[in-house]
This record gives structure tokens, sequence and C-alpha cells, in this order.
């Protein structure tokens, strides 16, 4: 009896739990059920959609030419008035102008522009160069202000750059174009976060744009740039940038034309193992020497400086080339060459032994006949075992070199011809272009030998 009321009431549980579950199911669409079988793979089949595809826009490339990135970031060119078109229109007046500028920026002008852009200053500070020294860095003026910025001996002293009978800091691309930003960054400061004015300060400096600004401050007047009195040079010095700005914005707008400049870099950074001949080197990496000097303006002799950091600037594509090539020269078979002032009271004898070296090697770099040697003099000395067969004795001694100071009426014609050198050796060393005419009290760096 209790058996069988146990069962009937299980039997009533499991019919309810049944009807339950029966109400909790979605009906079944009865001709689906015809076409699709049941099972895991037919239901997802049926009741999942396949999920959208998420997209991501990716930037835009930056443009391939140089001169199209700048125009994305310039926004001095807005600045407009009599003093700016005034120089524009001698900008646009000259016309070589443009093609050489291109041509030099090709080499130094991406460099400078990725410094300006880390630092998150007005990009038209990159352009600076090009009004400072037409992008060259042999450029020397008249006060002996020298390299891309123009830096003067003083300034480049102050600011720690190094200059010396092998080296100028002032001419090399990396080291002046960090103090020049530098400098600039300061004057910034200074003038309270007004670059028209730091500009003016570094062109005429600190002193004299502060003393300008004083003046008008006493008079009540503005001490803004434009309404400073200031030296010529520097009153054209900011329009001559804003016109060029204005220029490289909108070339279109002032029938204007830029050779494109590539948007890339122009160089890479060889370590050499020491120092080393620049024609040694332009040898092994497959590149005419007057590349390499433009890419080492700061290397001042025919070899590398020796207290410089063991490093050239070379042509992406040479890098492997010349790895290779310094990889196998042997340490012992490396010329290395010391630059020495004669103190008072030395001797062949006693220079002979302080560098461990030989007499007759210091005659014989050095020209000299006896043992006769003056207190103040300079002597080159080799070391090394490949001394003798290195490229700048083929000449019968090591190159002397000249600064030669342009006047009025020379022609390169006529310099090569009073030196015995050759025209295209002139604008090599000097990275000159052929076309442009000389201009007195120009600065020529000439590499003679010893009858030169």
């Amino acid at each position: 009896m209790i058996f069988k009321q146990t069962r009937s009431l299980f039997t009533l549980l499991c019919a309810l739990v049944i009807a339950a579950g029966c109400q909790t199911q979605p009906p079944v669409d009865t001709d689906a059920a015809a076409t699709v079988q049941p099972g895991p793979k037919a239901v997802n089949k049926v009741a999942r959609k396949p999920a959208a595809i998420a997209t991501i826009d990716q930037p835009p490339a930056p443009p391939a030419d140089l001169w199209a990135y700048l125009r994305l970031q310039l926004t001095w060119q807005d600045i407009d008035n009599d003093q700016v078109a005034r120089a524009r229109e001698r900008f646009l007046g000259q016309p070589t102008y443009l093609d050489v500028i291109a041509q030099r920026s090709s080499l130094y002008l991406h460099y400078i522009v990725g410094e300006v852009e880390a630092r998150g200053m007005p990009m038209e500070i990159a352009l600076l160069p090009l009004v400072e020294s037409t992008m060259d860095p042999f450029a020397r003026s008249p006060e002996h202000a020298v390299g891309l910025w123009q830096i003067m001996p003083a300034t480049g002293r102050h600011l720690g750059l190094t200059s010396n009978w092998w080296y100028d800091g002032r001419r090399d691309l990396r080291d002046s174009t960090r103090v020049a930003l530098d400098y600039l960054e300061a004057l910034h400061q200074d003038f309270d976060g007004d670059w028209m004015l730091a500009l003016a300060a570094y062109n005429a400096g600190k002193g004299r744009v502060g003393r300008a600004m004083a003046r008008n401050r006493a008079r009540g007047q503005p001490t803004d740039y434009w309404s400073l009195k200031l030296p010529r040079e520097t009153r054209k010095y900011v329009p001559r940038l804003i016109a060029l700005t204005s220029i490289v914005a909108n070339p279109g707008r002032y029938d204007a034309s830029l050779p494109p400049v590539p948007n890339s870099p122009a160089f890479a950074i060889a370590a050499t193992g020491g120092q080393i001949e620049l024609a040694r080197a332009a040898e092994l990496a497959g590149v005419e020497v007057s590349l390499l000097r433009a890419l080492n303006p700061g290397q001042l002799r025919w070899a590398t400086a020796p207290d410089q950091a063991p490093e050239l600037l070379l042509p992406l594509d040479a890098l492997p080339r010349f790895e290779e090539g310094v990889a196998a020269i042997d340490g012992e078979d490396r010329v290395r060459w010391r630059h020495y002032t004669i103190q008072r009271g030395d001797s062949l004898n006693r220079i002979a032994r302080r560098f461990d070296t030989e007499v007759g090697m210091l005659r014989e770099v050095n020209k000299i006949r006896g043992s006769l040697i003056r207190a103040g003099d300079t002597l080159l000395i080799p070391q090394g075992n490949a001394w003798s067969g290195s490229l700048a004795m083929q000449g019968g001694g090591a190159p002397q070199t000249h600064d030669y100071r342009v006047r009025r009426g020379d022609s390169l014609y006529r310099i090569a011809g009073r030196f015995n050198v050759s025209i295209a050796d002139i604008v090599s060393w000097n990275s000159l272009d052929p076309g442009a005419y000389l201009q007195p009290g120009q600065q020529l760096t000439l590499y003679l030998d010893g009858d030169g």
C-alpha cells in the first residue's frame, strides 16, 4: 500500500516537472525543424549572427617631401607687413636661391626638423639656418661667425663648443644645432615667451635687445619686436625668417618652385674605431671626399680630430661597406696624428722621445732641415706603423692648411693658379657652389703640400 502511494506521488511529481519544463522552452518552428537537424552546430548556425569586424583608422603617412611636412606645422606665415613683403621680394628676386637651399637642405634639414620637433619649438626655427647661412655649414661672416647657425667664437666658447686646430663644433651639424637650440630656448624664456624678441637677441645680443626695450618702456612706448629701435641687420632678420616661412608655406601663391627634399634621414653615424684620414674613409665608404666633408664640416683637417668621438656621418647606403672596411684595419696599421705646439726648451730629440717616435720622421713629415725649431711653431706627429704609406704622406708630407680670405676681383681660377691646386679641390674642400660668385671677405680653407 505504501509502495503504491509512493509510486503514485512520484509519478505526479514527474508530471509536474515535465509540464514546467515544457513551459520554459521556446515554441518549436516546425518549418525550421524540417530543414535544420537538431544539434549544437545546427542551433548555433541558426541562432548566432556574425559579429561586426572592428576597424581602426590608420593615421595618414607623412608626406614624402620635407617641405610639405613643414607646411603642416608652420604658423607664422600669417604675420605680414611691409618689412616682411620687402624681404619676400628679395628672396623671390634671386633666381637660384630656392634651388641652392633645397640642394643643401637635402643633407641637413631633416635632422634639424627632428631636433626642433623633439623640443616642441615652433617649426619656423628649423628654417633659421636658411636665413643665417643659406644652409651652408662652411659659411663664415666678416665678423667670424661660422656654420649653419652662424655662431660667433665667443658665443661658441660660452655655450661649451669645442674649437681647436682639428675640429670646430660651430661647423658640426649635430653640435651646432644642439647649442643653437639650447641658446634659443634660453632666450625665449628670458624674454617671457616672445619668439620675435628671442630671435632678435640671437642676432643682436640679449643685452642690446634688453636696452632697446628699456628705452621704449621709459618713453611709454610698446616693447614688442616691431616697435624697437634695433641695428639695421636685426631689423631685417626676423622679417626675413617670416618671409621665407610664407614662401615655404604657400609657394604657389608667390609663383615659387621649391625642389623637393626627401622627408627621410640623410645620414647614419658610423664608428671609425679611432682617428682616420678622410680620404681613406671616403675610399672605404665608396663616396666622394666632397660629400664626406659636407656631412662632417666640423672636421677641419685631412684626418678626423684625435680628441673627438671616433665617428663620422655617412650616407645611409654607404654604412655597411664602410663598417666592413674599418673592421679590416688592424690597430697597429692605423695612422694617428697629433698636432703639437713647440714649447720653450723643446728639441726634436725631446719631442721624439715624448711621443715614442723618431727624429727623422719628424723632419720628413714637417719638412724640417737640420734641428732648429722655434717655440710657438707647430709640428705634426704621426703615430702608428702605416704613417709612411698614409694618404696624407703620398704628396711628400702632411698637407698644411691655409686659410685664405677672398679679395675683390678673385675667382676660383685665379686662386687655384696662385696656390697650385685645382678648382675642383677648392670647391670640394669648401663645399662651394661652382656657379656662385665668390664674395670679398669670404673665407676659404686650402690644403697645400709642403711646397704650396
